[in-house]
């Protein structure tokens, strides 16, 4: 049995870790498109802001993807689902919020469940506010291009 301790001992880590997981990979996202915005000048055509943002959206879908294998990873270390499409398919509906019940955790880790949703939610947010982000600043730059 894992206890009120142990869920919260684990839950920790692993909401560090795919916190510490995702701003390395926001970061580096910011780093690549500075990087591309250098290299393309002030004056980027509309088929790169495109591709810009698109560039974006997978790459925090394939961030995400990463933290909810990360989730099942460790479902299946602590011996919570016998298969990993099992723990793959629960921490992917967990994560997203949906929770759709039809594979649940026993009381062992379901406190951790319950925290891998709401860290899910908080990362999904943090996503949406960063690809919002991006996506106004390349309509200023096309704003300011317009007004010359």
């Amino acid at each position: 049995m894992a206890g009120l301790a142990h869920n919260l001992i684990w839950a920790s880590v692993m909401v560090g870790l795919t916190t510490v997981m995702h701003l390395a990979g926001i970061t580096g996202l910011i780093a690549m498109l500075r990087a591309g915005r250098d290299r393309a000048g002030p004056r980027a055509p509309v088929w790169r802001q495109f591709g810009a943002i698109l560039f974006v959206v997978f790459c925090l879908f394939g961030l995400h993807t990463i933290e909810v294998w990360s989730y099942g990873a460790f479902y299946m270390a602590v011996g919570a689902f016998d298969t990993f499409e099992e723990a793959l398919y629960f921490s992917t509906s967990t994560f997203t919020t949906v929770g759709f019940g039809d594979v649940v955790l026993g009381p062992d880790w379901r406190l951790l469940s319950a925290i891998e949703s709401a860290n899910g939610f908080l990362l999904i947010g943090w996503s949406t506010a960063f690809l919002v982000a991006v996506t106004a600043r390349l309509r200023i730059v096309e704003a300011e291009m317009e007004g010359d």
